[in-house]
């Protein structure tokens, strides 16, 4: 177990992970990782036994993390018994150090000065680091090149009811309220809960709790509702917290599970982090039971790499090779931050490479209430498809990134939100994009006081909207396009944009975006603040 993920009995069927290398005779080491002498001398007889008979063996060192999955979590909210336990367990370095100063081996002087000078050598380490990142020169301002035209003809998408009474949005926030006396919420989750009940009333709905208005309303439809994925009850960016664990005692309790008597049934999983087996199951899953609203989400985009087997020749073109309808709904976390290489893209191109005779949906939508009407129109549409869903991470918190009540009880999913800020007719530029970079151009528009540039969301990629784009283009037929893209020039979705836009929509279309790379993004968050702020200005250049 690592941190406040997956707990084991969720993640393995055995009792130590290590249990696994008995499929292969292997000698396995159990060791108290609070035993330093007892890891090293473990380690010496492993490597013995390996110089000796030539054959693997394997250490299981029993430890604990004192932290959370990063320096921002707080793990007890959902391990509160364990992490208790914890807060009150000396450290293994206390417990060396006390064990050598009983034995005579070290003084406290001693002691208190290799505290002190590995804590001068952090410290020296530290600085240097600093420096070294203000010394970082900048990147280059590539400009982009225009891209060849499509060749091919996409059909608009049908449109589905989606829309629900605002009774079902409050019955939905007054589920989080109705907590039971004998159940302790943890401190910092009271709040969230109250502001639920709130915004099922008074509107500013966030994505959090948008998706669970969609997942509830179906429920109350008496639709099934499945999601699985790792850390997805309580979300990765403790966002979701559909599951709620005592502070107390490690119980649980899910509001969604409470709405009426004839409801359909919730399920969330914290799943093993195999995406591969995760996403293959929940496939299957969807196979088999066509009216449940079936979701995988991936911790982050990028991990989506494991299960791309399972999407090659199932998620992608199963329909085509065998017949078999699947509406699966994987939910991959995209977008630039600065968080690396590896936390960054979900690869959206990879996606829409594999997309044909209309095959699936790919979507990426920028509001909670566009996200809502997503997935029940996915929940409710025939012929059943499989959805991906480009999800966000910063704007989870973006407060402009937030929907009106009004939102979701009219209305449908739009492939296509065209802008209402500004005078389209007039306007000299149209910026087309997809997802979390919208918000950035928003605020470098205010910022800058742009007024004849306006900026069209495009929240379904594939099927291509042709229709809805040449109605919300119409009224700006001398304006330049640009297609404005956080991910290097060679991924994302330019290609699939320059190869389909210019036949189905009759314009053309210039790209903004990063310089192709090898890397899905940079490792620097510097470096990454500098492209950041290159994309947005090179949008708005004439």
């Amino acid at each position: 177990q690592i941190g406040f993920t997956t707990l084991p009995d969720s993640s393995r069927s055995s009792f130590y992970s290590t249990d696994v290398a008995k499929s292969t005779q292997l000698p396995i080491f159990h060791v108290n990782g609070d035993d330093p002498e007892a890891c090293v001398r473990v380690a010496e007889i492993a490597f013995e036994f390996r110089q000796k008979f030539h054959r693997d063996v394997v250490i299981d060192m029993v430890c604990y993390r004192r932290r959370g999955h990063n320096e921002g979590d707080d793990p007890s909210m959902t391990q509160p018994e364990m992490y208790k336990l914890i807060s009150e367990k000396p450290s293994t370095r206390k417990l060396y150090t006390e064990a050598l100063i009983e034995r005579g081996d070290l003084t406290e002087e001693e002691t208190e000065g290799l505290v002190r000078n590995f804590q001068e050598h952090l410290d020296e380490a530290f600085a240097s680091t600093r420096e070294a990142a203000k010394a970082a020169s900048s990147g280059d301002d590539v400009q982009g090149l225009d891209k060849p035209e499509s060749q091919q003809e996409t059909a608009p998408s049908a449109p589905a009811t989606t829309a629900v009474d605002a009774s079902v949005l409050a019955r939905i926030g007054e589920a989080h309220s109705e907590v039971p006396e004998s159940f302790s919420v943890h401190p910092k989750l009271k709040t969230v809960l109250q502001r639920r009940t709130q915004m099922a009333q008074q509107g500013g709905i966030d994505w959090a709790f948008g998706e669970l208005l969609a997942f509830g309303s179906l429920l109350m439809e008496g639709r099934r509702v499945r999601l699985a994925g790792q850390d997805s009850r309580r979300g990765t960016f403790v966002q979701r917290h559909s599951v709620l664990i005592d502070h107390e005692n490690g119980d649980t309790w899910t509001p969604l599970t409470y709405l009426t008597d004839d409801q359909g049934r919730f399920n969330v999983y914290d799943s093993s982090l195999s995406e591969f087996a995760a996403l293959g199951f929940e496939y299957g899953y969807s196979v088999e039971s066509p009216q449940s609203l079936v979701l995988w989400e991936a911790q982050f985009g990028d991990f989506v790499n494991g299960a791309q087997t399972i999407i090659d020749e199932f998620v992608s073109s199963s329909e085509q090779k065998w017949g078999q309808n699947s509406s699966v709904v994987m939910l991959l976390p995209h977008g630039y931050e600065g968080q690396g290489p590896d936390h960054s893209s979900a690869r959206i191109e990879r996606f829409l490479q594999l997309c044909a005779e209309d095959n699936m949906r790919v979507a990426a939508p920028s509001t909670p209430a566009s996200y809502f009407h997503l997935l029940r129109k996915q929940a409710l549409t025939e012929p059943r498809k499989p959805l991906i869903v480009f999800t966000p991470k910063s704007m989870l918190r973006n407060k402009a990134a937030v929907s009106a009540v009004e939102e979701f009880t009219s209305g449908t999913f739009r492939p296509v939100l065209p802008d209402v800020t500004v005078d389209v007719r007039s306007a000299r530029k149209v910026l087309l994009t997809s997802g979390k970079v919208y918000w950035d151009l928003v605020a470098r528009r205010e910022k800058l006081g742009i007024t004849d540039t306006a900026i069209v969301r495009v929240e379904q990629l594939y099927p291509l909207p042709a229709a809805e784009l040449r109605e919300a283009l119409d009224a700006s037929p001398d304006a330049q396009l640009v297609w404005v893209q956080e991910e290097p020039e060679n991924q994302g979705a330019w290609s699939f944009m320059a190869m389909n836009f210019a036949v189905n929509v009759g314009r053309t279309l210039r790209v903004v975006a990063r310089p192709a790379s090898a890397s899905p993004a940079t490792g620097s968050n510097a470096t990454h603040k500098i492209e950041q702020e290159d994309l947005l200005t090179r949008a708005f250049e004439a």
